[in-house]
């Protein structure tokens, strides 16, 4: 009996692992509009990278500044706490940069983090001293790495002046933070997820550059979709390996 309960154990993991992955993949479409956004009368049309650009920042901050702030108050070094205070003062001020875009395109955009964003809220919450430290730097560095190359897609192709404004903005804070976050000595770079690129081809990010010269309304969202996801996956598994280690 003793070799099947073992076997039991370890479906339950494979299954409680899977599980995980399902739910950032979920919780990454959820961020991802499938269509454009009607604007209201007087707007402008976005399409879904677009939208893809003021969800994605919009969240981020939604969980990173309370983030910060917990990291202000309870980390162990003062590193992490001065890290932590500098980047919830500078997501405020990114939020208000795009809650001003959302609303000179007429776009609705979350108003909460997803319910993935408030469980790592959580987790650092029941952390405390080297452990909160490691996992307030593991999940920040993962996320900001992930949402990287969807910015940089996005500011690529798209046709609205605001938005490009909004992408190079969002640029800075975001290259700023994983400065900071890598000057704690905490992130683990061997274990930090690859690069996600698309496929050369149809979809690739150089055939989308091309075709942008021609009279296409914008940016195939397939590449939006193929950066985001993917990125998503292995900061995802990247992010639960390096916590389970520590």
């Amino acid at each position: 009996m003793a070799p099947l309960r073992s076997a039991h154990r370890r479906l339950g993991t494979r299954t409680h692992r899977a599980a995980l992955l399902l739910i950032a993949i979920i919780a990454g479409v959820g961020v991802l509009p499938g269509a454009a956004i009607a604007a209201p009368a007087g707007g402008r049309q976005l399409n879904a990278a677009d939208m893809t650009l003021l969800n994605g920042v919009r969240l981020a901050g939604l969980w990173e500044m309370p983030a910060g702030q917990m990291a202000a108050e309870k980390g162990q070094s003062a590193k992490v706490r001065e890290i932590g205070a500098g980047i919830a003062s500078e997501h405020q001020r990114l939020d208000e940069l795009v809650v001003d875009a959302a609303n000179k395109l007429g776009a609705t955009i979350p108003s909460e983090p997803t319910a993935q964003q408030k469980g790592w809220l959580t987790e650092m919450k029941d952390a405390s001293g080297a452990r909160f430290d490691q996992i307030f730097v593991t999940r920040l560095r993962v996320a900001h790495g992930s949402i990287l190359p969807v910015i940089s897609a996005v500011r690529a192709s798209t046709r609205d002046a605001t938005v490009r404004k909004l992408c190079e903005d969002a640029t800075g804070f975001v290259t700023h933070h994983m400065q900071m976050l890598e000057s704690t000595g905490l992130v683990r770079w061997p274990e930090l997820p690859p690069a996600a690129l698309p496929a050369p081809g149809q979809d690739g990010l150089l055939a989308a550059a091309g075709a942008n010269a021609g009279p296409q309304p914008g940016v195939s969202s397939t590449v939006v979709w193929l950066v985001f996801l993917a990125a998503l996956g292995t900061g995802g598994i990247a992010t639960y390996r390096m916590l389970r280690r520590s």
